[in-house]
């Protein structure tokens, strides 16, 4: 990511794989964008690309509060040799968010959890069902979506 705000890196002695998250830090401390590099499997990749949706839009602090639970959930369930790469996600993304409060208070950033927060999006609604109960002859209708 160009101008990342704060990275974090951890390597797992494991097996090897490595994974890296870069984060965008804006107004109200929102993480505005996350980026991440991985020379993990399949799993190792998807686990990163989860945390970059869980996380973006989120606080430091809320990101700092993801837990495995979250990840597993998004992704229904890991095989039981896996079950390790949520935690190895989120310590590099510990690493970041401390990366983020040392350079904070070191001053090289400016501390942007002073500065007032965009507002946030709404929560999604859900679906409603506009088909009506019984059918209609002849009638359409425009929905126009926003």
């Amino acid at each position: 990511m160009e101008d990342a705000t704060a990275s974090g890196e951890y390597f797992s002695d494991s097996c090897g794989d490595m994974y890296n998250f870069f984060l965008k830090v804006g107004p109200g401390a929102v993480i505005e964008d996350i980026s991440y590099f991985t020379t993990g499997c399949g799993f190792g990749t998807a686990t990163c690309s989860l945390v970059v949706d869980l996380v973006r839009g989120r606080t430091i602090d809320e990101a700092e509060a993801l837990s495995t639970a979250e990840i597993e959930a998004a992704l229904d369930g890991y095989p039981e040799k896996k079950k390790d790469y949520p935690q190895r996600a989120i310590e590099a993304l510990h690493v970041a968010v401390a990366d983020y409060r040392a350079k904070l208070a070191a001053g090289s950033i400016p501390d942007f959890a002073a500065m007032p927060a965009p507002p946030r999006a709404a929560a999604p609604r859900e679906l409603v069902d506009l088909a009506p109960a019984a059918p209609v002859a002849e009638e359409k209708v425009l929905i126009r979506l926003h």
